[in-house]
């Protein structure tokens, strides 16, 4: 015999609230079956037609590149669309000369320093290779900046969005979900 037994859980309650709009107001608790009902997930997750994150941040046609040899820079813009962006650089500093190399987000007044390479006076490291990938959020009226105060390095920078503002994804350039 089927027996309903109401569920009292603040958590599942407004989880429930803030992601079924609709359900709201109605004065039922939450209440659990020991029928089991099947649940037929037609969503296109389930139905395969969604692509799969890796798939979506996949380099395309619509990759920006940027490239800086020796250069000193203020901030050269690199990103000023809104959205979240994938951004990969490779960046080859020369450690005997002191300064700061930075990518920064910029909102027409203030810098936030999001990477940097710093090198000090006198150091006498090695040169090396860093590679680093990360997603960057822009809002109206920000922007990705390079910056650098020294010369004598090599940066790769390369970019994508991958989200818009509101966190729909972008796919591939081409790319049609079947």
């Amino acid at each position: 015999m089927a027996e309903i037994v109401p569920i009292v859980s603040e958590a599942l309650e407004a989880f429930v609230r803030d992601n079924l709009p609709s359900q709201r107001g109605f004065g039922e608790d939450l209440q659990a079956s020991n029928v089991i009902m099947p649940v037929l997930d037609i969503t296109p997750t389930a139905e395969g037609t969604q692509t799969p994150q890796y798939l979506q941040t996949a380099w395309d046609f619509s990759t920006e590149h940027q490239n800086f040899t020796n250069l000193i820079t203020a901030g050269t813009s690199l990103i000023s669309t809104t959205g979240f962006w994938k951004v990969d650089f490779t960046f080859v500093p020369n450690t005997s000369v002191t300064g700061t190399r930075s990518l920064r987000i910029n909102d027409g007044t203030t810098s936030k320093e999001i990477w940097a390479n710093k090198v000090g006076t006198g150091s006498t490291a090695a040169a090396v290779i860093l590679e680093e990938s990360f997603i960057v959020f822009l809002r109206a009226g920000d922007s990705l900046i390079w910056v650098s105060d020294t010369s004598s390095y090599y940066a790769d920078i390369w970019w994508r969005q991958v989200a818009d503002v509101n966190g729909n994804l972008t796919n591939p350039l081409g790319f049609t979900p079947q």
